[in-house]
C-alpha cells in the first residue's frame, strides 16, 4: 500500500545562472509559511546556499533540500545550482526528482544551460513546469521569450497565463482557464490542445460541447505524462505569480508513488558531512521503507550496514525523524562505506539517469605547508566521494595529487572549501585539458604470462576502432575448455581498468575488444595471474595498431556588438574553431560554433575585455574529436607501464602479495 495520508511532491529547480532559481525558492517558502522572513541571495541569507562560498558570492553550488507544505501537499524541493562547473549536482538531483521547475529569465531568454538540462530532462521524460521569471525588467518580451523557449525548447510548451502590464509595469497574471478571460486566448489553449489528441480535435472540429472542465482534465493529465508542459509568468523579487506558481505544481505535476510494504528499492544521490553526525547519505526512496537501527543490503557494493538515525534536511538544518517511506528523500547517517549512485535493496524502481556533468581539465594541487601532506591527500579523497567527478589522482610515488575539474570557478569554490573546512591552504596548478586515446587502425595484441613461476596465463585480443562516442564494447570468443569461465570473467573486469592509461597516459576510448585466444594451466594458474597478464595484453595491441589522441570540443554561443564580429570571427579561426553563419539581432551580433578545449581556456576573459564586458560567451561540452597531427599530449602515467613487462609484473606481484 502507499502511505495514504500523506500527498507528496518532488520537485527540482533547474535555470541557467542568474535566471533567479534561488529567489524564486526563498518565495515560495516565505509565501507558503515555511519561513517567517525572506531570504536573499545577495544579503547572504538565502536558505537553500548554506556554504559560506555560496553567500559570499552569491551563487548556488550544492544542490540543496528543502520542503514546504501547500495546501495539504508536502513538497521536497531541490534547488540546483545553474553555473555550469557545477553541472554534476544539477546530473544527480535529476535523476531524483519526478517533476521540475525550469525557470527561464523573460530578459535573456534561454540560454545554452537551460537547453542542455532541458534535453535531460526530456531524455528522463520528467514533467516539467516552465516558469518565465524577470517580467518586471526593462526588455523582458513574453511574446519573443515564448517564441524562443518554443524554438530552441519545445513546441509542446503552452502558457497557462497571461501576463498583465509589461517591464516596469507588469503587476499580475490571470489563468486562462478564469471564466471571464479574453475568449480568444482560451481559444488559442484550446486549439493547442485539440492539435495533440485525434479524439478531441474530432469533436472540436464538430462543433461539439466540451466543458472547460473537460479541456483542464485533459491538459493535467498531458503535463503529468511529460506530453505537453505548462508555462507560467512572474516576477520572483516582487513575489507576483508564486502562489499561482505554487498551485500549478500541485495541480499539474505528478504526485510521488511508491509501495511501503514493497521490497526497498532506494539510490543515495548526495553524500555530506555534518559537524555532529558525520557521514550523511542523501537517499531517494521509491519502494518500501527504511528506519532507524534497520540493517540494509547494499546492492551495488554487495555489503549490509546499520543504519544510525534518519534525518530530515532543510537547508543548514536537520532532525531525526526515524522513518523513510517510499517516495520521500532524507539523509541517513551510519553507512560509512555508501557511495554516490550506490543502489539500496534492489535496483527493480530505480530510473535511468542522464549524463551531462564531463570534467575536461585536469588541476595538480599545491600544499604551502609540507606538513599538511596528508591532510590535503584525506581533505581531496573527502571531497571526491561528495563529488565522484573530481576523480582524485593520488600519485604516491612522486608525492602528487591531481583532481578533474570542470572550471575556474569550481577551482574557486574548491580552493575556499579546503580552507574553510579543513583549514588547508592549498593552490591549484594551471588547467591542462583531459585528451583520450583511441586505436588508429585493428589489430592484435598478445602475451604469454609464463614465467617467472609460479604463474602461466596466455591471452590474445583483436582491437578495433568503434565510433567516435561509443566508449568501450568487450567481448569474448573464447572456449571454456582452453580459459575456464572464472579466468574469462577476470579479464572482463581487468580490461576497463587496463584502458584508463594509453600510451599517452589518457584513458583509451572508442573501441572494440574481443578476448580471442586464452589458455590456462592446470597446475600453474593462480587466478591472479590473468590480473596480471590482462595489462600487458591490452598494452601490447595499443602498441601495435598505434594511437590516435582526442581532443574535448566545446559548443559555443557568443553574443557580441557588431562592430567586434569580425575580430570574433578571426579569433576562433586562429583557435581551429568552426562556426555557423553569424545571425544579427539588432546591433548585436550572434555566432555559434564549435572550438576545442585547448584553445580556448582563456578566451571568455579576453573577449570580456575587447568589449568591455558587453558580450557572452556560453559553451557545452559537445564531445571529443580528433587532434590535429601535430597536437602532442602525455601525461604522467600512474605506477609501472604494462609495456615494461618486467619491472611490471615484479611491481604488481609485490602490490598483489602486499
Amino acid at each position: 500500500m502507499t502511505h495514504p495520508s500523506i500527498k507528496r511532491l518532488n520537485v527540482g529547480i533547474f535555470a541557467h545562472v542568474d535566471a533567479g532559481k534561488t529567489t524564486t525558492t526563498e518565495h515560495i517558502l516565505y509565501e507558503s509559511g515555511r519561513t517567517r522572513a525572506l531570504g536573499s541571495v545577495d544579503a547572504g541569507t538565502a536558505v537553500t546556499d548554506s556554504m559560506d562560498i555560496e553567500r559570499q558570492r552569491g551563487i548556488s553550488v550544492r544542490a540543496a533540500m528543502t520542503s514546504f507544505t501547500w495546501k495539504d501537499v508536502q513538497v521536497n524541493l531541490v534547488d540546483t545550482p545553474g553555473h555550469v562547473d557545477f553541472l554534476s549536482e544539477v546530473e544527480r538531483s535529476l535523476r531524483v526528482m519526478d517533476s521540475a521547475v525550469l525557470i527561464v529569465s523573460a530578459v535573456e531568454g534561454v540560454q545554452p544551460q537551460t537547453e542542455l538540462i532541458w534535453n535531460a530532462l526530456q531524455k528522463l521524460r520528467i514533467p516539467t513546469l516552465i516558469f518565465v521569471n524577470k517580467m518586471d525588467r526593462i526588455g523582458a518580451d513574453s511574446d519573443s521569450v515564448l517564441e524562443q523557449i518554443r524554438t530552441y525548447l519545445s513546441p509542446d510548451i503552452l502558457p497557462m497565463q497571461l501576463p498583465v502590464g509589461k517591464e516596469q509595469d507588469f503587476n499580475a497574471t490571470v489563468d486562462i482557464w478564469d471564466a471571464d478571460v479574453d475568449p480568444e486566448a482560451k481559444q488559442v489553449l484550446y486549439e493547442s490542445l485539440a492539435e495533440r489528441d485525434e479524439i478531441l480535435l474530432e469533436s472540436y472540429i464538430n462543433g461539439e460541447f466540451i466543458s472547460r472542465e473537460q479541456w483542464r482534465e485533459f491538459a493535467t493529465t498531458g503535463f503529468r505524462s511529460a506530453k505537453i508542459y505548462p508555462l507560467l509568468y512572474g516576477s520572483a523579487a516582487r513575489g507576483i505569480g508564486i502562489t499561482a506558481l505554487m498551485d500549478a505544481m500541485i495541480t499539474y505535476l505528478p504526485q510521488a508513488g511508491g509501495n511501503i510494504e514493497s521490497p526497498l528499492s532506494g539510490i543515495v544521490f548526495k553524500i555530506e558531512r555534518d559537524k555532529s553526525m558525520g557521514r550523511m547519505a542523501f537517499v531517494r526512496l521509491y519502494e518500501g521503507s527504511l528506519r532507524n537501527r534497520d540493517t540494509v543490503f547494499n546492492h551495488t557494493q554487495n555489503i549490509q550496514e546499520k543504519v544510525t538515525q534518519i534525518r530530515k534536511v532543510d537547508g543548514g538544518h536537520s532532525e531525526d525523524i526515524g522513518l523513510l517511506t517510499a517516495g520521500d528523500i532524507a539523509a541517513i547517517c551510519g553507512l560509512a562505506h555508501v557511495r554516490i549512485g550506490d543502489v539500496l535493496g534492489v535496483p527493480d524502481a530505480i530510473p535511468d539517469e542522464a549524463k551531462m556533468a564531463i570534467p575536461l581539465l585536469t588541476v595538480r594541487a599545491h600544499w604551502i605547508n609540507e606538513a599538511d601532506y596528508p591532510k590535503v591527500v584525506q581533505a581531496l579523497t573527502e571531497l571526491s566521494e561528495e563529488d565522484p567527478l573530481l576523480d582524485v589522482q593520488w600519485l604516491q610515488d612522486e608525492r602528487e595529487l591531481h583532481v578533474k575539474v570542470m572550471g575556474p570557478i569550481q577551482l574557486e569554490i574548491l580552493t575556499s572549501v579546503l580552507e574553510t573546512r579543513y583549514g588547508l591552504q592549498v593552490s591549484f596548478g594551471q588547467p591542462s585539458v583531459i585528451y583520450k586515446e583511441t586505436p588508429k587502425q585493428r589489430g592484435e595484441g598478445y602475451i604469454a604470462y609464463t614465467m617467472p613461476k609460479p604463474c602461466w596465463a596466455v591471452l590474445r585480443f583483436l582491437i578495433e576502432p568503434g565510433p567516435r562516442g561509443s566508449g568501450l564494447q568487450y567481448d569474448a570468443n573464447v572456449r571454456t575448455d582452453d580459459l575456464l569461465l572464472q579466468y574469462q570473467n577476470e579479464v572482463s573486469r581487468r580490461v576497463p581498468e587496463a584502458l584508463q592509461q594509453g600510451i599517452f597516459g589518457w584513458e583509451v576510448t572508442d573501441l572494440k575488444v574481443t578476448l580471442i585466444d586464452g589458455q590456462h594451466h592446470v597446475w600453474h594458474t593462480h587466478p591472479l595471474d590473468f590480473a596480471v597478464a590482462t595489462p600487458m595484453g591490452i598494452m601490447d595491441g595499443l602498441a601495435n595498431v598505434g594511437i590516435t589522441l582526442l581532443e574535448p570540443i566545446l559548443r559555443v554561443r557568443i553574443v557580441v556588438p557588431e562592430e567586434n564580429g569580425g575580430r570574433v570571427m578571426n579569433d576562433l579561426i586562429q583557435m581551429r574553431g568552426t562556426f555557423d553563419p553569424p545571425v544579427l539581432q539588432g546591433d548585436r551580433m550572434v555566432i555559434e560554433g564549435y572550438l576545442p578545449v585547448a584553445t580556448s581556456i582563456d578566451y571568455p576573459i579576453e573577449l570580456s575585455s575587447y568589449t568591455k564586458g558587453k558580450s557572452s560567451f556560453t559553451s557545452f561540452f559537445s564531445g571529443y574529436e580528433e587532434c590535429p597531427s601535430d597536437v602532442v599530449a602525455e601525461r604522467t602515467r600512474r605506477g609501472v607501464n604494462p609495456l615494461d613487462q618486467s619491472k611490471y609484473i615484479l611491481s604488481v606481484r609485490k602490490a598483489l602479495q602486499g
